[in-house]
């Protein structure tokens, strides 16, 4: 049928208002809304609008030979278009006239989505919502019934609102019946009021954008702080006051909202300079908030979606200004943008389609003079910054590695000369160091996720290094269990506080803001001084990892604004938020008055808005590395100092390991249900290979000093003089070539000076840095199968085996199973290791996991199975502080098969499944794994077998010749628990990867050490 206007004649609507209203003979007046007259019966649309308003669709979209459950022909829809297609893009109002209501109950139906933007109200003439209902995310409408004594006799009307664009974004309506009586005066009073219903849907559940109060203190500061240069302060102040005269509740609100957005946008910090921004849609949401990259051939690329600009938006001539366009894109996508110091120039990265990956771009502040500073195919080069000595310090995947909890690729510090010359890499993290920005001492500030022998959700929290690589340090957050990320840090002045992103692990990389002020704390809630939303405060330290993914709305990108002239700062940000638009962000202006003000909407989205403004240029901190590719140097001043080394006597401890947690340079589609989902399975319950490089001395009185491997990922534990733990770092450090660097003690305080009897001389640091000694040999990634199941051969396996006695308690025989051995499976899932796994955020105390806590070495140690060698001994201990790992690699042999480790196809395992009634699926992890089930050592022995009752039968030949099948795999494709192993051709692809973009960084690394440059290719 043809579009039918929305817009009706005055006369036509007097009309249809009294047709609506007529009663029958002899019976009470009723309201009814059935559109059967074939118009909107005096509703209108008060704000945005619908293609097909009011509807005689038949059918249901979705089930198309499903009537609608409509009354009649005809019923009200903000989904249907006039060509018959649905679209929930369209957002707006509908109210109907106004009504006396004359009985309390009312009813009607009701369909579409159940968000908190698609609604059918009823309102009172001050336009508050006092009853609502919604969809149910059906096509079919639901019976709703109003019962309402409180408002019987009032003026009310109803509303559809939908301001939605999602699924499920849209409103149906339709049979409404009431008592009551149209009052046609006050139905046109109150569509000739002004609307902002779609302003206010957008704040339900928000935090409230401000009060008189909180714009008045605003004000007052403004008129403080910059004087003349804000100089309609007291205009704003007298016309607040009249604001807060007005009566009537919905006028006040859009009255107040008008003035606020003024006052505040008229902030010489705001107006002084061009505000530069992304224009771009939110990133997909991928596994973990750093997925953004979707990195050309990588698991996610699919996610990539293109379209965006770089813009500028400049408010000195008003709010109303149209945004200046510097750089566009349809295919490809522009983000991460910096400013230089003296603003003439802007730093980026870019990528022009989903075929090509992101790079390093710089373009002039005007939009001219576009050049590209990095072209290494293959990998992705994001987070640019400008560096003191304007060198330029960005993120790269050219170390390829992954995320050990999955499949993503991950991205390191890299910097780079001004022109792009000499890329080399300042961060060696296992995982993520990203969005970095400067601190006013001239370090960078980043954001880091990297675990080692904890959880994987929360271990993101924000860091310290020198621009030269030297002094990778906690700032804040650490060991903290909530936020589980901790995102896109920003110095406020140079007093150590940061607003930053309190994010999740499995979200984008969004959340609430925080200002932290490190010296009070570098975890936890006591550093934490503000939130937006102010309520989010307290999810700190509480509610989990992911504890932010329902908050609403939500903000990132926060930026600082600040004044040279008067010092002003801490006081105002930008940031990108929630406009209430689904997923459309904008740039909002906050204060710690409580203000937030929108300044810029546009769709798709508004993201790293900062000041395209001159700004202070840090000190430049002189170099103390070299590019030699030789050892550098920790140092311990006192092992007995830390916060969780209460029971520890002085004396005890006599060594440190240092332990190298590898990169893993590989994955698989299958997964190890290990805690989190290891791709390949590594260990039972934590994700990662650990390489012992050896262990140097404790002095007498608790120092150390030593030479490490430099660019390694590296971590301490304490030894006694049995070798055992007393106490693990669970993080990560690496020292540069050439670098001295060290700490006060183990898991010392970090914002307290060293006790005065330790500022004498440490004896340690009196000598030569002390040599690694070599554990076993050189440098040793650890092995279950070849270096703790030979202790159990010689020694257990003659009492703990398969259909021994002590076997039905404990098997520690080495029958390889489906992913692991038979013994490594029962000490873990029997509980006779005592050992962290992929523990918890916060630190442990000294002695409270590992060898001296596990049952394990307790019942050895009293004289359980006979005395083992001090070899045997060591080896064992050792397996058990390094939390009990098994594969040395993460290679494997079997990439499509159970947990990438099972020499058995899927096929092969559904089929013994079958023959022995054993569910093989659940030994893809160790929540609710039953056992060895499978022994490919001794098929014949394998106890899913025992299911199969005549052992004669040819279902027992078959199950048998399935395990046979598999001996014979491992047999002639070994996998990496076993001598012989060659990973797969996919592995071995990526470490080809892997060795060509090291060869690269070494050329790098000569031609610094030589004074000349090296570029990427295409580049120069």
């Amino acid at each position: 049928m043809p579009h039918i206007a929305l817009r009706l004649t005055a006369a036509v609507f007097l009309l249809s208002l009294l047709a609506v209203a007529a009663p029958a003979d002899n019976a009470a007046p009723v309201v009814r809304f059935d559109f059967e007259t074939g118009d909107l019966q005096g509703w209108r649309i008060i704000e945005g609008g619908f293609g097909m308003f009011l509807c005689d669709r038949p059918f249901y979209h979705n089930t198309p030979t499903v009537r609608y459950n409509k009354q009649g022909k005809f019923f009200l829809s903000t989904l249907d278009q006039p060509d018959g297609s649905p679209n929930d893009a369209p957002t707006g109002v509908a109210e109907s006239p106004v009504f006396v209501l004359a009985g309390r109950e009312m009813s009607f139906v009701v369909g579409g989505g159940s968000h908190r933007d698609t609604y059918v109200a009823l309102c009172t003439l001050d336009g508050e919502e006092v009853l609502t209902a919604h969809g149910i995310n059906d096509e079919v409408m639901q019976r709703v019934k109003w019962d309402a004594p409180n408002l019987v006799g009032q003026r009310v009307y109803l509303r559809i609102v939908d301001g939605n664009t999602g699924g499920w974004g849209h409103v149906t309506f339709d049979d409404f019946t009431a008592q009551g009586t149209i009052d046609p005066a006050a139905t046109a009073a109150n569509f000739a009021r002004p609307h902002h219903v779609l302003d206010d849907v957008r704040m339900v559940g928000m935090p409230s954008p401000g009060t008189p109060a909180t714009l008045r203190a605003a004000i007052d500061d403004l008129i403080a702080t910059f004087g003349d240069r804000y100089p309609h302060g007291a205009d704003f102040l007298a016309r607040l006051a009249e604001v807060e005269k007005i009566a009537d509740k919905s006028q006040a609100r859009a009255a107040f909202r008008d003035l606020q957005r003024e006052a505040l946008l008229a902030n010489p910090l705001l107006r002084g300079h061009p505000i530069l921004y992304v224009s771009r849609a939110q990133y997909l949401r991928d596994h973990h908030n750093t997925e953004t990259m979707f990195q050309t051939g990588e698991i996610n690329t699919g996610s990539f979606r293109g379209g965006g600009a770089l813009k500028l938006l400049d408010l000195s001539q008003g709010p109303s200004s149209e945004p200046r366009v510097l750089l566009s894109s349809t295919t490809g996508m522009i983000r991460d943008p910096d400013v230089h110091f003296a603003a003439g120039r802007i730093v980026f990265s870019m990528r022009k389609s989903v075929a090509d990956d992101y790079h390093i771009y710089e373009i002039d502040a005007d939009g001219g003079n576009l050049r590209q500073l990095t072209s290494a195919p293959g990998v992705t080069d994001i987070d640019p910054i400008y560096l003191p000595d304007d060198c330029i310090a960005f993120s790269s995947t050219r170390e390829p590695k992954y995320c050990m909890c999955n499949r993503h690729i991950q991205a390191n510090l890299f910097r780079m000369e001004p022109d792009g010359a000499n890329i080399h890499q300042i961060g060696r993290n296992t995982l993520q160091e990203g969005q970095a920005s400067l601190l006013p001492d001239g370090r960078i500030l980043y954001q880091r996720w990297e675990y080692v022998d904890r959880n994987f959700g929360d271990a993101q929290g924000l860091w310290s290094v020198n621009p030269d690589g030297t002094d990778h340090a906690v700032y804040w957050g650490n060991n903290t269990s909530s936020p589980g990320a901790v995102l896109d840090p920003h110095a406020i002045g140079d007093d150590g506080r940061v607003i930053c992103t309190f994010g999740s692990c499995h979200d984008r990389p969004w959340g609430a803001l925080a200002i932290v002020d490190r010296r009070l704390a570098t975890d936890g809630r006591a550093a934490v001084i503000r939130t937006w939303p102010a309520s989010a405060i307290d999810t700190v330290d509480h509610d989990g990892f992911d504890s932010y993914v329902p908050l609403f709305p939500k903000y990132e990108d926060p930026c600082p604004l600040s004044d040279s002239a008067t010092g002003a700062a801490g006081k105002y940000f930008l940031c990108s938020r929630m406009t209430g638009c689904g997923e459309e962000m904008g740039i909002y202006l906050l204060d710690v008055f409580g203000n937030e003000v929108l300044v810029h909407e546009e769709s798709p989205g508004c993201f790293d808005p900062m000041p395209l403004a001159p700004h202070s240029r840090p000190p430049i901190i002189p170099s103390r590395r070299d590019f030699n590719d030789e050892a550098g140097r920790f140092y311990v001043l006192d092992v007995y100092q830390g916060t969780h080394m209460a029971g520890v006597v002085r004396g005890a401890a006599k060594f440190l390991r240092i332990i190298e947690s590898p990169q893993k340079r590989s994955w698989v589609y299958p997964w190890w249900g290990g805690q989190g989902s290891e791709s390949p399975a590594m260990n039972w319950h934590d994700f990662s290979s650990k390489r012992i490089l050896g262990t140097v001395p404790v002095e007498a009185d608790g120092s150390a000093y030593f030479s490490v491997p430099s660019d390694r990922f590296v971590y301490f534990q304490l030894l006694d003089k049995d070798g055992m733990m007393i106490q693990s770092m669970r993080s990560g450090t690496m020292v540069q070539s050439g670098e001295t660097t060290g700490c006060v003690g183990c898991h010392e305080s970090r914002l307290t000076s060293p006790p005065a009897a330790m500022r004498s001389a440490p004896i340690a640091t009196s000598r030569p840095p002390s040599k690694l000694a070599g554990w076993f040999g050189d440098a040793h990634v650890f092995s279950y199968t070849a270096d703790v199941q030979p202790i159990f051969d010689r020694h257990c396996v003659s009492c703990h085996d398969f259909g021994k006695r002590a076997g039905a308690k404990l098997i520690l025989a080495g029958d390889r199973d489906l992913v692991f051995n038979a013994s490594y499976n029962e000490l873990w899932r029997k509980g006779y290791l005592h050992v962290v796994g992929a523990g918890p955020a916060e630190h442990q105390p000294a002695y409270s996991w590992g060898s001296h806590a596990a049952p394990l070495v307790q019942k050895l140690l009293a004289g359980h199975g006979g005395p083992l060698s001090p070899d045997e001994f060591a080896h064992l201990v050792t397996w058990i502080d390094l939390n009990a790992p098994y594969y040395p690699s993460y290679d494997c042999a079997y990439p499509d098969n159970l947990a990438g480790r099972c020499p058995l196809s899927d096929a092969q395992l559904k089929r013994l499944s079958q023959l022995t009634g054993v569910r093989f699926a659940d030994q893809s992890s160790f929540s609710g794994n039953p056992g060895p089930q499978v022994s490919f050592t001794r098929p014949q022995l394998s106890p899913c077998l025992a299911h199969i009752a005549d052992k004669l039968s040819p279902d027992y030949r078959e199950a048998l010749s399935i395990i046979e099948a598999g001996k014979t795999m491992l047999a002639s494709h070994p996998e990496a628990d076993m001598p012989g192993f060659l990973a797969c051709s996919v592995d071995q692809g990526r470490e080809r990867k892997y060795a060509d973009r090291a060869a690269i960084e070494k050329l790098n690394r000569a031609a610094l050490r030589e004074g000349r440059k090296l570029y990427d290719p295409a580049v120069h």
